[in-house]
C-alpha cells in the first residue's frame, strides 16, 4: 500500500477502511496533504464555502460538556443572556450578507430550544429570508423531527449538531446527553428534509482511532459538511490544562479526512485563529470550507481578511447554494 494507490482508488471511488485510515494517518504530512489535496480538487473543484455564526442565546447550559464555556457546571467569565430578539439577528445577517457570505447559523446554548423559543426564531428566520439573499443554518440542540419541519417551512435549510467525538470518547467528555441522543437528532433532521452540519473538535484526549471513527460515522450519516474544531483550552473548563493540538496535527487530521470524505466540504472552526497561518497549509491539505467571523465564545478571523487569503489560494468562495 502507498499513499499514491490509496488516492487513485479514493479517485475511483473506493471507501477506505478504518485500518487504512489509521496507516494514512501515519504517512509523511506532505505527501498525505498533496494527494488530499488532489482529492478536494477532483470532488469539489475550488469553490470554498463560508458560513458565519452568531451566538443567539449563551450561557447557563444544563449539559455538562467538559470542553465548553458556556455550560452551568463550568465556571467561566462567558457571557450570559436569553434569546436573543429577532431585529438583533436579522441586522447581524443583513451585514453578513452584504459581505458575501453564503450562509449564516443561529447558534443558541442549552440541550434543546423550547416549543415556543423554536416558533419565535421561525419567525426570525423568514425574515431573514425575506429581506436577505443568505441561507440560513441553525444550531438549536436536540430537537425532534417536528420541530425540524417547522424550521424547515420557515425556510431553515441546514441544521448544525456536531458529534464532537467517536461513540467510545464521547462518555468522557459528556454525561448529561448520550452520542446515541446526538445521532437521534441528526437523522430526526434528515428525515425533515434538513441538511445536516456535524463534526467535532479535536484536542480531547481522543486518540487517533477516535478521529477516525467519527468520521467514518459521518460517513455512514451521509454527512456533507463536517466542521473541524481545534480545542481552544477555556480557563475554567474541565479541560483547560489539555495540551493545545500542533499546526501539523491539524493539517494531518484534516487530509486523513479528505480520503475518507471525499465529496464532503471539510471546514475549519473553532481554534483556527491560533494557527499562525490561519489555516492556510489546511486549505492546501483538503479542507475547502470554514467558519469565518467570531466564534460562540473566542474572537475568530474576520470575513475580509479570510476573503483575502482564499484569493491568495485561488479559491472561489460560493455565492449560492447547492
Amino acid at each position: 500500500m502507498n499513499v499514491k494507490t490509496l488516492g487513485n482508488e479514493v479517485l475511483a471511488g473506493k471507501r477506505i477502511s478504518a485500518g487504512e485510515a489509521l496507516w494514512l494517518y501515519s504517512q509523511p504530512l506532505e505527501e498525505l496533504s498533496e494527494i488530499a489535496d488532489g482529492i478536494r480538487q477532483h470532488f469539489c473543484s475550488n469553490r470554498f464555502d463560508i458560513c458565519t455564526i452568531i451566538n443567539g442565546k449563551s450561557g447557563r447550559c444544563s449539559e455538562n460538556c467538559r470542553f465548553c464555556a458556556q455550560s452551568a457546571h463550568n465556571h467561566t467569565d462567558a457571557a450570559e443572556y436569553p434569546l436573543l430578539e429577532a431585529e438583533e439577528i436579522l441586522e447581524q445577517a443583513r451585514a453578513n450578507d452584504r459581505q458575501g457570505v453564503l450562509r449564516y447559523s443561529i447558534v443558541t446554548s442549552g440541550k434543546r430550544l423550547s416549543d415556543p423559543e423554536v416558533d419565535r426564531m421561525c419567525e426570525a428566520v423568514q425574515q431573514i429570508r425575506a429581506e436577505t439573499g443568505i441561507s440560513v443554518c441553525v444550531s438549536f440542540g436536540l430537537l425532534n423531527e417536528g420541530q425540524y419541519r417547522r424550521l424547515k417551512a420557515a425556510g431553515v435549510v441546514r441544521v448544525h449538531n456536531n458529534l464532537e467525538t467517536s461513540r467510545r470518547n464521547f462518555p468522557n467528555i459528556c454525561t448529561t446527553h448520550t452520542f446515541e441522543d446526538k445521532l437521534c437528532a441528526i437523522r430526526a433532521a434528515q428525515a425533515a428534509g434538513l441538511f445536516v452540519c456535524s463534526g467535532g473538535i479535536m484536542g480531547l484526549g481522543e486518540t487517533v482511532e477516535d478521529r477516525i471513527d467519527m468520521a467514518l460515522t459521518l460517513r455512514e450519516l451521509g454527512i456533507k459538511s463536517v466542521p473541524v474544531n481545534m480545542l481552544n483550552p477555556i480557563p475554567g473548563t474541565p479541560f483547560e490544562k489539555n495540551e493545545r493540538l500542533t499546526p501539523e496535527d491539524m493539517q494531518r487530521i484534516v487530509a486523513t479526512y479528505r480520503f475518507i470524505l471525499p465529496d464532503a466540504d471539510i471546514r475549519l472552526a473553532g481554534g483556527r485563529g491560533l494557527m499562525p497561518d490561519k489555516g492556510s497549509a489546511c486549505f492546501r491539505s483538503g479542507a475547502n470550507a470554514a467558519i469565518s467571523g467570531d466564534m460562540l465564545t473566542t474572537a475568530g478571523i474576520t470575513v475580509e481578511t479570510d476573503l483575502r487569503l482564499l484569493e491568495k489560494l485561488g479559491y472561489e468562495v460560493r455565492r449560492e447554494d447547492g
